[in-house]
């Protein structure tokens, strides 16, 4: 009987003002108050309680899934209902999967790993993990890669964190070899056999590994671009074609999408895939299962290594150069008018990186009279993020040097919130558009806003001159808006309910 996982990858960016904690009104989104709400109605929602014939069905417990953390955040305050059934959709499964849940973790603030430096790729995982084992209530066997973005130092931390499989696309595949093996066989044109498990050793030959799934791909840009979610006979005819090509020699038929197609994409896909999942493949002969579960029956025998893309940056599932998409102007896009183009993508990059660091020295500066490790508190930072109620002062007797006085633990608070600000600036929803006056680029820069003003409350150097110099260097498809410091100024820093000084005023600063 052959094996099917869907795999949904559910996500939204962060969309809340980072001094309220409020997402305000976007137009663009109605008859909804914002896209939040009107993707909860149309897919969160929908797939939690969608109707096959007379029973309702939860896909959320026969469909293996991840959820943003920040995502799941919000949905725990403004729609707990939906957010339970999610939670027992896991619990399900659990039982009926021989003790593996469906849900997987994410990396937290959803940024492109191999494109963060050692230490933000590091923190990205552990909330991520931290994130999913408080809502979860148990440890995850994987965790979603942003853009499936991914090289060997990103392998090697999931490794190190104790992580079983990930889910990778066909085309990040370079050359696979049965195990013990000796002979290479090179990956062309994507055609990696994606019906089995394979094996990816660590780079230090310490013979430690992860397992690594690569879904199919025509069958995922089907149902994602090509409207396969029409019918659920069509898709399941297209499961049983997909599963007798003779290239495939493993039971596995394994698919990975963005969760939202299943609703919100296409309307009705919600519908589309319950019945499929409830109906139609277990008529076909299909068994649904997860990828923990499989891996139980069905252990790796291959060995595999990943490709890094044309410059060697790391690979990505909507990339094809890689993850240029997420630093300079590849020719990947989503439209946009005649002319536009991406170059904005490398200015951006370069002043949120410019502003990531001089944030971390001083962090490091300020936080090593406090902490025992600045970097070790900025981890552990997540258990206070997560459990809002929580006393502050277990957390400072595990991480701060001495007692602190009150000041003394609200500068300590103020530090490492400058720090979840400046992870949260590198969601990669800010680089794939079309235009750096987008809702996303626009919601980096008010995390990046955040930094500065909190760097002004600790009564630090001011970063934003320079910050605003590189950011001059982003120049907007719409010309009327002029250039990335420009929007910044009109549009990023009035969001700050402190914020008092005129545009015109601060537009003279860089004159």
């Amino acid at each position: 009987m052959k094996q099917l996982i869907i795999h949904g990858h559910f996500y939204q960016p962060p969309r809340e003002n980072p001094w309220t904690g409020v997402v305000e009104a976007e137009p663009s989104a109605q008859p909804f108050h914002h896209w939040n709400d009107r993707i909860t109605a149309e897919c969160y929602a929908a797939n939690a309680a969608a109707r096959v014939g007379s029973e309702v069905a939860n896909n959320y417990a026969k469909i293996s899934f991840n959820f943003g953390p920040t995502l799941l955040s919000w949905m725990e305050d403004h729609h707990p209902e939906v957010y339970k059934l999610m939670l027992e959709a896991d619990r399900r499964s659990l039982r009926e999967r021989t003790g593996h849940g469906n849900a997987i973790a994410q990396a937290f603030g959803h940024a492109i790993l191999p494109l963060c430096n050692p230490r933000d790729r590091l923190t990205q995982i552990r909330w991520g993990i931290a994130d999913f084992r408080y809502r979860f209530r148990r440890e995850p066997e994987s965790l979603w890669l942003p853009e499936t973005a991914c090289n060997d130092e990103t392998l090697s931390l999931l490794i190190e964190e104790g992580l079983r499989y990930v889910i990778l696309a066909p085309g990040q595949a370079e050359r696979y070899r049965r195990l013990n093996a000796n002979e290479w066989v090179s990956v062309t044109d994507k055609a990696i056999d994606v019906s089995k498990a394979y094996c990816y050793f660590y780079r230090d030959g310490s013979g430690r590994s992860i397992t690594i799934f690569f879904y199919d791909g025509p069958l995922a840009r089907a149902i994602a671009f090509e409207k396969a979610l029409a019918s659920s006979t069509v898709l399941v005819e297209m499961f049983q074609r997909s599963a007798e090509v003779a290239a495939r020699t493993g039971p596995l038929l394994n698919i990975a999408v963005d969760g939202e197609t299943f609703g919100h994409h296409f309307k009705f896909g919600d519908l589309c895939l319950a019945h499929t999942l409830e109906v139609e493949a277990p008529q076909a002969g299909f068994e649904l299962t997860n990828y923990g579960q499989y891996l139980d029956r069905f252990p790796a025998e291959f060995e595999v290594e990943i490709n890094h893309g044309s410059l060697g940056e790391g690979s990505s599932w909507s990339c094809v150069h890689g993850v240029s998409r997420w630093i300079r102007d590849c020719g990947c896009h989503t439209g946009g008018g005649p002319g536009w183009n991406q170059k904005w993508r490398g200015p951006l990059r370069d002043a949120l990186n410019f502003l990531r660091d001089e944030a971390a020295l001083e962090f490091e500066r300020m936080g090593s009279d406090i902490f025992h490790d600045v970097w070790e508190a900025r981890n552990s930072y997540i258990r206070l993020i997560l459990d809002k109620g929580k006393s502050h002062e277990l957390f400072f007797q595990q991480c701060a040097k001495t007692a602190l006085a009150p000041a003394e633990e609200r500068r300590a608070l103020t530090l490492l919130e400058m720090q979840r600000a400046a992870l949260l600036m590198f969601t990669s929803c800010g680089w794939f558009f079309s235009d750096i006056s987008g809702l996303e680029p626009l919601q980096v820069l008010k995390y990046a806003c955040r930094v500065i003003d909190l760097m002004d409350n600790l009564e630090l150097p001011s970063p934003r001159r320079r910050f605003l110099e590189i950011l001059s260097e982003a120049k907007s498809n719409r010309s009327e808006l002029g250039n990335g410091a420009d929007i910044y100024l009109a549009q990023v820093e009035p969001t700050n309910p402190s914020f008092r000084t005129g545009v015109e005023e601060m537009s003279g600063e860089l004159a």
